[in-house]
């Protein structure tokens, strides 16, 4: 199920899933309304986005409730996190996936968003996008954030990142398979449960955050992965940024032992840093190593 595209004159709707919202990060959010309401979109908070309820950010149902009530406004196009942070999955046992399912919409949003993103996908089958928040449009050095987000869900172009970017073959090999992932540690906590991401013969992008997740911690992550059978059920495996003392794709590979064939590539167009291409969750895509762009979109992702 995919959303429809965004247009000139729709309402972007703004969510906090994760942490407050400051003052300081007001004056970013105050950039990336100017920016959008330039080109002709419309802004709308939901209704507990910048409240503070308790201490350390809106309650799990107030956070829920603004979900719930964004897919169900009608007047909203598409939903935007505002900002990363801890805790979306807080929200899991409150929001309406039946309601979201009968008004698929665009959502967007990373790092913390992971949680939010997959559970939406795998609940409802409602294609989701891992990109720019809305702070994050402007809060870094370049627009190629923005400019991702245009293509994407305004235009909607399939091509991944921009010209010239490198892409590295950590295993060589042809597949394809349906985009699942963001965020390692958040991933890692998705295996099971009753929120569990299926991982049956996906592609599982992943990009890590290295002041929080040094190098051992990488390696404990990917091996819970390991242990409990996600490397048995995926199709290939795509790394984005980590800005590590040591390299993300030799921590995968000293946990994987040679033991998989699946194709592995690693970019730098997705993650912690300003470069965020915008990757539609639930959607096909196919991993090719002898071709200079190693992945790209097959089918689209908006309509």
């Amino acid at each position: 199920m995919i959303p429809e595209k965004l247009k000139k004159g729709d309402t972007i709707g703004l969510i906090s899933p994760s942490d407050v919202i400051t003052k300081d990060d007001l004056e970013v959010i105050n950039k990336s309304i100017c920016l959008m309401e330039g080109l002709g979109f419309k802004i709308k908070f939901a209704k507990h986005a910048l409240e503070n309820t308790l201490g350390y950010g809106a309650t799990a149902k107030e956070k829920a409730e603004d979900i719930n009530s964004m897919f169900q406004d009608k007047e909203v196009k598409a939903i935007f996190c505002i900002s990363g942070g801890f805790n979306s999955n807080s929200t899991f046992e409150y929001l309406d996936y039946d309601r979201i399912k009968c008004n698929p919409k665009i959502i967007c949003g990373f790092s913390d968003s992971t949680s939010l993103l997959n559970v939406i996908y795998s609940k409802t089958g409602l294609v989701t996008f891992h990109g720019p928040t809305f702070k994050a449009l402007t809060s870094w050095q370049t627009e190629y954030g923005y400019e991702e987000v245009m293509k994407r869900l305004v235009e909607g172009g399939l091509k991944i990142g921009q010209e010239g970017e490198e892409y590295q073959t950590i295993a060589p090999g042809v597949t394809s398979g349906i985009l699942v992932g963001g965020n390692l540690s958040l991933v890692n906590e998705m295996i099971s449960g009753k929120y569990a991401i299926d991982f049956t013969d996906k592609i599982l992008f992943l990009e890590e955050l290295f002041l929080e997740t040094p190098p051992a911690l990488a390696s404990n992550y990917l091996y819970h992965l390991r242990q409990n059978g996600v490397f048995d059920k995926i199709k290939g495996i795509w790394l984005g940024n980590y800005d590590g003392s040591i390299a993300l794709e030799k921590i995968l590979l000293d946990t994987l032992e040679k033991d998989y064939k699946f194709p592995i590539i690693k970019s730098n167009n997705f993650g912690h840093i300003d470069k965020k291409t915008v990757i539609p969750i639930g959607t096909k895509a196919k991993i090719d190593t002898s071709l200079q762009t190693k992945i790209e979109l097959v089918e689209n992702c908006v309509k």
